[in-house]
């Protein structure tokens, strides 16, 4: 895991695209701060980018580096939340232009997967984590269902987990609204 992490960071920092597994499915990943390197990403899936994409961070404590006011349920759902929740904030800030939607929000999961952790806590920036397949396909379960060609588009193919057989499957969606209302998008 270590080299892995370690060369990934290298990748990371040049810009370049990651294939890595997250908490839930197999990802594409860069530097959430750089909008050449999240639109490579959009070039690679074939996918408008017109559809942001979501980030990681490794604890709850980095939300407002990202968002300019995290709504205050925000807090209580982290808390309790047991499985990966990705949640929609307002007011999304220091992130790359491409990834924040039209009305300014931003989707962010703190990742409790350890391979993850470690990558953002040592790379110290969010990372761009969006499903490893091209705009409109399946996602893929495990490494082997992903696409060919996102694995030879890729900068860095990560080793950690590619033997796994247990399928993931994405993470839970919501969005909060600026006064705390909340809003179920994927269960």
């Amino acid at each position: 895991m270590t080299a892995d992490i370690k060369a990934a960071i290298e990748t990371l920092t040049k810009g370049g695209i990651i294939l890595y597994p997250t908490d839930t499915i197999w990802g594409l990943g860069c530097d959430a701060t750089r909008d050449d390197a999240v639109n490579k990403i959009y070039q690679l899936k074939k996918r408008m980018d017109n559809q942001p994409m979501l980030v990681l961070l490794d604890e709850a404590g980095k939300l407002d580096r990202y968002v300019t006011d995290v709504p205050e349920i925000a807090w209580d759902i982290l808390e309790v939340t047991d499985k990966p929740l990705t949640i929609i904030y307002p007011g999304a800030r220091n992130l790359a232009e491409s990834l924040v939607a039209p009305d300014g929000s931003v989707g962010i999961r703190i990742v409790q997967d350890e391979f993850c952790s470690k990558l953002i806590h040592l790379f110290g920036k969010p990372i761009v984590s969006t499903s490893a397949n091209i705009s409109g396909k399946l996602w893929p379960d495990t490494f082997k269902n992903v696409d060919e060609s996102l694995v030879n588009g890729v900068d860095y193919v990560v080793r950690w987990r590619q033997d796994d057989h247990l399928k993931g499957k994405p993470s839970g969606i919501i969005k909060l609204g600026v006064n705390g209302e909340v809003r179920i998008i994927r269960e």
